[in-house]
C-alpha cells in the first residue's frame, strides 16, 4: 500500500501528452552512463542512474531501436555501448 506522500508524489509528477508519466531519468543520463561504463551491464547503467535493473533494460532498448546506443551479447548477458553517430 502507498503512503499518502508516496501517493501524492505519483499525482505530482508531470505526464506526457499520452498521459503517461514522465522518466525522471533524461535520456541524456543514460546515454551519460553507458559511456562512462563502456561496455556497460544493464545493471551498472541502473545503478548508476539509479533505475532498477529491468526499468533500464526498457530505457537501453529504447534507445537502442532509436540507434542511440547498441547491444552486443557477450555470454548470457547484453553490455552496451554508445554509437558513433
Amino acid at each position: 500500500m502507498w503512503s499518502e506522500a508516496e501517493y501524492r508524489n505519483m499525482s505530482e509528477r508531470d505526464r506526457d501528452s499520452t498521459g503517461r508519466f514522465k522518466p525522471e531519468v533524461s535520456d541524456g543520463e543514460i546515454i551519460e552512463a553507458v559511456r562512462e561504463n563502456e561496455p556497460a551491464g544493464t545493471s551498472e547503467v541502473g545503478d548508476a542512474v539509479g533505475l532498477a535493473r529491468q526499468n533500464a533494460d526498457y530505457r537501453l532498448r529504447q534507445l537502442r531501436d532509436d540507434g542511440r546506443v547498441k547491444s552486443k551479447k557477450v555470454g548470457g548477458s547484453l553490455v552496451w555501448t554508445v554509437t558513433d553517430a
